[in-house]
């Protein structure tokens, strides 16, 4: 009996030559990443109001994973350890500060030209590869043209969408996220100060001239009055299209923007049929602002937010239907999930939830519990992965980077620690258990949480170091910041950690005590050791989520025109060609 995991591990690379030998090339890997999808907002991960018939179908001939998480809560800490397999901590692509993600397309920080990415790799293998959609690891460095953390500069041969991620601002009549910055704003501080200041006066403590009034209230008006400037400004600067080097569109239309994403991933398709290819489709949908084309618009039965979800769902069925059609189904490997879960403070100006479904699990977006870093993970490749298979083990976004390489032939890279795992021996069966015993859920820079799952042990345990503050504090989310925060006074620390077994209690509802559980202290013990050899495994790096390196820079600024024309210009085929469609119809 001991001889039989062998037996299954040679039976499976077996089945994978066979399925090499019989196309005649390497396999083909088609990534479809949704921005701020719930994992309850699915049919095949329970949701049974709102249609997603193509995932579900992916899914249903596929492998879904139960417990694959995302590597970071946020948006572009994820996608680093996505595109990288590692850490965001390791890539210095996780903030030590407030402001996790990119705001502005002219700030100087991004993903690291040292760092290895799937695209680079495999690049390297002769596979054509392209990006399609958000990309939201930077930019420029130096000045607006050097693009040094553009696609091009990670091994991504084509690059069409966006560089930032698609805010209120980019789509008309919804506002700006820029009005969340009260939250952030230390009210209570200035108020005391304020107060005090006028007691000591009256007091005659301390002297306020008419003239320093009236100095400070010019300085309050400048700063409205630049925020103003900066809050018009903002989706001519940030919401933009690119086709290569080159911005096609700008500010962008988002309606049919998905159709238009839609059609140059099928046209990669058939550019490179006939050749190895790599393409990472990453939606802009379904962040906020909501969209959705007309075809979609009123379809759902959950407003605009399920209108979006439905338009992906239909996007992902004209990608299969394009690989059946070039008959490359059967050869090629496709990835479907999130970049973390849902946004649950989203409401918008209406006073409508535009936000996604965590399922049964807890909080959403920017939070490690596990309604904000458990994602859907499917993976479809007929003939080799079996259908309709489920796996309930823990899993990472991180995990398709050493996956890819080793199928595509190209080498693991020796000189950085790689945190993900190769898929391919659990999805095919050749072994029972993941490879993660441990899994460190950062929040920012900050080591938020371990998951630890023991060998010969159906347990999973989890351990929180600190949780975020939620307002209302009876929800799971945090309407007063419009995102959970990281750092004090926002997070309450636990000494001792929370702890939670995921395989009793997956809805993080009970935690943990020494009254409850005896193993409680060897549990933590364990943690710990790994935390410190873990955190022994980190090298310094330069942090380009800094507050340094997000700041809007004038000189980085991409503008396809000029800034007296606030950067206006269309230049996009794709728009001229749906205009001519729709006129047809």
């Amino acid at each position: 009996m001991k001889s039989l995991p062998w037996i299954r591990w040679t039976l499976g690379l077996l089945l994978l030559c066979t399925a090499d030998a019989d196309s005649g090339r390497k396999p083909n890997f088609v990534f479809m990443m949704v921005d701020d999808l719930g994992i309850g907002d699915l049919g095949c991960y329970g949701n049974t109001t709102l249609r997603t018939p193509n995932i579900d179908r992916l899914a249903l001939e596929g492998v879904k994973l139960t417990q694959h998480t995302a590597a970071a809560p946020l948006c572009t800490p994820s996608r680093a350890a996505f595109l990288t397999g590692r850490y965001p901590i390791r890539s210095g692509m996780a903030a030590h500060g407030r402001m996790g993600v990119f705001l502005f397309s002219a700030s100087s920080g991004g993903l690291s030209q040292e760092e290895i990415t799937f695209a680079k790799a495999v690049k390297e293998q002769g596979y054509s590869t392209a990006v399609i959609g958000k990309w939201h690891v930077g930019l420029n460095c130096e000045d607006s043209a050097d693009h040094c953390h553009h696609p091009n500069s990670h091994g991504f041969d084509y690059f069409y969408g966006t560089i930032m991620t698609h805010l209120r601002d980019c789509q008309p009549g919804h506002g700006s996220v820029l009005y969340f910055v009260h939250g952030y704003i230390p009210y209570k501080a200035l108020s005391i100060g304020l107060v005090s200041l006028a007691l000591l006066h009256i007091k005659g403590m301390i002297t306020v001239t008419r003239r320093v009034v009236f100095g400070f209230l010019v300085l309050v008006g400048v700063v409205v009055s630049l925020f103003d400037v900066l809050v018009y400004t903002f989706p001519n600067l940030n919401c933009f299209v690119m086709r290569g080097p080159e911005i096609v569109e700008q500010p962008y239309t988002s309606e049919n923007l998905t159709q238009r994403m839609t059609s140059e991933a099928t046209e990669f398709l058939e550019r490179n049929s006939e050749r190895p290819f790599l393409l990472f489709f990453s939606f802009l949908q379904v962040h906020t602002g909501l969209f959705a084309s007309p075809l979609f618009r009123g379809r759902s039965q959950h407003g605009l937010y399920g209108d979006a979800v439905m338009e992906v769902d239909w996007s992902v069925g004209q990608i299969m239907q394009t690989l059946e059609r070039l008959n490359l189904k059967e050869n090629t490997l496709l990835y479907m999930t999130s970049d973390q879960g849902p946004h649950l403070e989203e409401i918008s100006i209406n006073g409508e939830m535009h936000g996604g479904y965590s399922g049964i699990y807890k909080a959403g977006k920017s939070t490690n519990w596990e309604g904000g870093i458990r994602i859907p993970g499917i993976l479809h490749w007929p003939g080799v992965l079996p259908a309709g298979k489920v796996i309930d083990e823990p899993t990472s976004n991180m995990d398709i980077f050493p996956t890819v390489l080793n199928l595509a032939g190209a080498s693991i890279p020796s000189d950085r620690v790689i945190d993900g795992h190769d898929l391919l021996p659990l999805l095919q069966g050749q072994v029972e258990r993941s490879e993660h015993e441990f899994m460190f859920p950062y929040c920012n820079a900050q080591l938020n949480a371990v998951r630890w799952h023991p060998p010969n042990s159906n347990a999973i345990w989890k351990a929180f170091f600190f949780t975020p503050d939620f307002y209302p504090e009876n929800s799971s989310a945090c309407f007063h910041t419009h995102i959970c925060l990281c750092i004090k006074p926002y997070v309450t620390v636990h000494d001792p950690p929370l702890l939670y077994d995921l395989s009793k209690d997956p809805t993080e509802s009970t935690p943990l005590s020494p009254d409850t559980e005896p193993q409680f202290y060897s549990v933590l013990e364990v943690i710990r050791a790994a935390v410190s050899h873990h955190a022994e495994s980190l090298k310094p790096v330069p942090v380009q989520v800094s507050p340094l390196q997000i700041v809007w820079k004038p000189w980085l600024q991409p503008c396809c025109s000029s800034l007296s024309q606030l950067c206006t210009c269309e230049r996009d085929h794709q728009i001229e060609e749906l205009r001519n469609e729709l006129q047809k119809e």
